[in-house]
This record gives C-alpha cells, structure tokens and sequence, in this order.
C-alpha cells in the first residue's frame, strides 16, 4: 500500500510517496511563483498550488503501482486566505501567512475589541499573519470582493476541496484563523459576527486523521489512480511537521527550520500563556500544543547567501566557522517583521556590532546564530509557564546542516535528535493519510512506529556559556530598535 503526503509550501509543493512501513519511496517537487505587489505584501494564485499539485502526483506515481495507492493527505502553509464565489472562482490570489498588510486590523482586534476577549473566544491574540485580520483588510479594502464570498478556506484545503468536493478543513490548521475556539473545537460565533461572515462561509471541521471524501471521478481519471483512493484532512504544517518527527502525545518538542521557524510543544491538555506570546493550537493527534513562530528562519540564510553573497554553497560559506560562541556581531532575523513573542510586523532585520576587521564568516555565523536566538526567545515564554522541554527533534531544510544543528543545541541547551527522514510536513501528511486509511489504529502510534531518531546532537557546558552571555546580549537589541524601524 502506498499513501502519498503533499506539503503545500511557499515556494513549492512538495510530495512524497510512502509505503505503508513509513519507507519513503519517491519525493517530487514543484515550484511556482510567490507575488509581492506592494512592499510588505505577499501572496500566491491557489490555481498554481492546483496544477503544480497535480503534475507532482502524477510524476509521483508514474513508477508504482496505482491500484495500492490508498490515500493521500496534506500538510500546508498556514494562516492564508483563499476566497472562492459561487462558482467556486477564486476571486483574489491568496493572502499568505508572512504579508504583512495587516497592522490596522490586527491594531483595531487587540486594542479595540481586546485581547482579553480574544484569548477568551479563540484562546489567541490577533497577529498579522493570521486569517481574521485579512478578512477584514478584504472587508475595508476590497468590498466588491468581500460581498462576493462563499467559501473561505485555508491553502490545504483548497487542494482537498480541489481533489475531493468536499469543503472542509480540520481543527489543527483552522485554530491559527483566529475563527476556531480552540478549546471546544468549534467556530467562535463573537468571532464570525466581528468579521460580518457566517458559518455557512466556513468549512466543515475534522480531524486531521479523518477522511473527508474521496477522489473526484474526473480527478482520479486524469491521475490515473483508483477512485476509492481517499482524502485525508491534514494538517497546518507544522501540526504535520510535528508528527512527520513523532512528536506527539504530550511533552514532545520539535523545531523547525524551514522558510519560517517554529518552536512546537505537544501537549495532552489545553493550555494558554497569559500574555498570548505563544500560539495555542489543536495538534493533529487530537491533543493540542503550544508554538511560537518566527517569520524568517532559513530564508534569513537564504537571503543572505542568494541576494547578499550571491552564492549557493551554503555548506562552504559555513566550513571556515569555527569560533561558536564568541561571535562579535549579531543579526536580528526579522526580514519580514515578526511574529512570537514580539507580534510586531514592522521590526526588520540589521547587524548589530561589525568592524573594520568583520569577516565574511562571522556574518554567516551571526545569521545562522541570530534564528537560534530568534527561536530562543520563544523557548523563555514557554519556561516561563512552567514547561521546559530538554531534547527537541528538528526538521526543515535548515536542520540539514550539521552546524545549524550544533548552534541550536547549544543555544538552547537542549538534546537536538536528528530523524531518519527530514521531510517533515510531507511525511506526517503521508503517516495522516496512512492512520485515516485504518493501517494504524492512532496518530500517536503511528508517529512513534514510524519515525526514527538516528542522532543526536548534544549541548557542551562550555558552549552552553557562552552562548548563554551571547543571547542576554541579543535580547536586548529588539527592546532597543523598536519604534526605529521603517
């Protein structure tokens, strides 16, 4: 049996084929453009995740076997808004995750109606990035377009709607809305009624590991695959992420290095810090978790190599970085504004500390040490409430370099497992699709079946110092800054 895991990035689609043992039999990737209009916007054309999604499975499947493919699953970009009329046309290309066009409704959602009452009704505060905000930029900006609405969706679920005919989306990806009461898994009406939408505009809620149809026959003809093959829910991509690196049920902790980084705490039980710095989402076990997220991680390092060096050997630029610890310059990772703990959408990126004799490596470094802090920061807000995580997995394309991965230890004085298979989102969505296809009898025992933990980067007392006098330094430059930035 095979089940394929779709992981609907920013950049690409990415799509693996696993048998029902977790062994990954064939990965295909597919580009398409991201938009930036205006500065500090950003957004994609949902047609383009379609067809891109769709040439990827089929070249994903041109090899095997098509009558054992069973099920296919999702893990994608988070917080986007897709709008479909009546004739399920999009009406506008998407509003994603790391636009920053917001910063007036999100004002106006935590100032005027409160956050107080927003952590009551969805048990998080408004962030540029999330969903309610573009709705209502949508309702100020773009009337026309807000009265022709029938269906809001998440990026995901476009494909699943796509593929299946079914408008749904599952509690996971839904809670970064902030449409969903997360606690009692079910849309917030105060919310709907602030946003001047109703439920009718709201896809149907699952579980990530629950089907949610099956292929459509004009689908299943033009991919040439069996038409009981079904559609899993999924989950956001870090949900899917976070079982892609098992790390489930309650107490585990990963973190990911992809375009954007993320801390993820599972947790059996419901929580919420009291200042809001951290998400509190549904997981894709059934569970929840904590997560705070930095807007850019690997693409502080891939702005800095492709634009600033003008170089695509990363491995190289970082094979003369030898001095951990004693780094003189610092970098503040905040290309596209940030989001946890600080919610700002206006703070941007600088080096802080250069001189006359400033190497090209201890740049590099600073990058790559100015994320660890980044993610650090998020690691403070979740000590503070008592939960403090001693070993992470990681993942994401950042997590394939050994001295990322070395830098992360240490900053965070945390045990770094390194799994058998990187590919994250994709993979999860795979193990979703395999648990709501009835091969495992739960999210949680298929994760901890499936994935395997093949090393282990440990954290050196001595590092661990150092880095620890570095950070207290660098937490003190945002505090600084703010207010300057233009």
């Amino acid at each position: 049996m095979f089940f394929i895991g779709v992981d609907l990035g920013t950049s690409a689609v990415k799509l693996l084929l696993m048998d029902e043992n977790g062994k990954i039999e064939k990965i295909v990737s597919k580009e398409y453009p991201l938009y930036f209009p205006h500065p500090g916007w950003s957004e994609q054309k949902p047609e383009d995740w379609f067809a891109q999604s769709m040439a990827g499975i089929k070249e994903l499947v041109s090899e095997c076997d098509r009558t054992q493919v069973k099920g296919i699953s999702f893990g994608g970009q988070m917080h986007g808004l897709v709008a479909l009329d009546e004739n399920d046309d999009v009406i506008r290309p998407a509003i994603l995750w790391n636009d920053g066009r917001t910063g007036k409704q999100t004002d106006y959602l935590n100032n005027v109606i409160g956050k107080e009452k927003l952590s009551k009704y969805t048990a998080n505060i408004a962030f540029a990035g999330f969903t309610v905000p573009k709705i209502l930029w949508m309702k100020e900006n773009e009337p026309e377009n807000f009265a022709r609405i029938c269906k809001i969706m998440l990026p995901k679920d476009y494909l699943a709607y796509k593929l299946s005919g079914t408008f749904c989306t599952e509690y996971s990806d839904a809670s970064g809305m902030l449409l969903l009461d997360v606690e009692h898994k079910c849309w917030s009406k105060e919310m709907l009624e602030i946003c001047g939408i109703t439920e009718e505009q709201l896809p149907k809620l699952y579980e990530s590991w629950e089907p949610v149809g099956c292929l459509k026959p004009e689908i299943a003809e033009e991919l040439d695959l069996p038409r009981d093959v079904r559609v899993i829910a999924g989950a956001g991509d870090n949900a899917a992420a976070a079982v892609g690196t098992a790390t489930v049920g309650d107490g585990g902790c990963n973190i990911s290095l992809g375009t954007s980084g993320t801390l993820f705490i599972s947790s059996r039980t419901f929580g919420v810090d009291e200042n809001n710095a951290l998400h509190s989402f549904a997981h894709a076990d059934g569970n929840y978790h904590l997560m705070g997220c930095m807007l850019s991680a690997a693409s502080c390092n891939k702005w800095w190599m492709d634009e600033i060096l003008k170089t695509t050997e990363y491995q190289e630029e970082q094979a003369g970085i030898t001095k951990l610890g004693e780094n003189t310059v610092f970098y503040l990772p905040y290309l596209m504004g940030e989001r946890s703990p600080h919610n700002d959408p206006e703070a941007r990126a600088a080096f802080i500390g250069m001189s006359m004799d400033t190497t090209r490596e201890e740049m590099t470094q600073a990058v790559l040490e100015g994320v660890a802090f980044g993610l650090r920061d998020s690691l403070e807000v979740a000590r503070s409430i008592g939960v403090d995580p001693k070993r992470t997995k990681i993942c994401g394309g950042g997590a394939k370099s050994p001295l990322w991965r070395k830098i992360i230890a240490n900053v965070m004085n945390m045990k770094v497992d390194i799994i058998e298979s990187e590919e994250g989102p994709g993979y999860g969505a795979a193990i979703l699709a395999a648990v709501g296809c009835g091969v495992y009898p739960s999210v949680e025992e298929a994760a901890k079946k499936l994935v395997k933990v093949v090393a282990t980067e440990e954290p050196d007392p001595e590092l661990v110092a150092k880095y620890e006098e570095r950070y207290r330094k660098f937490r003190k430059f945002y505090p600084a800054l703010k207010g300057m930035f233009c």
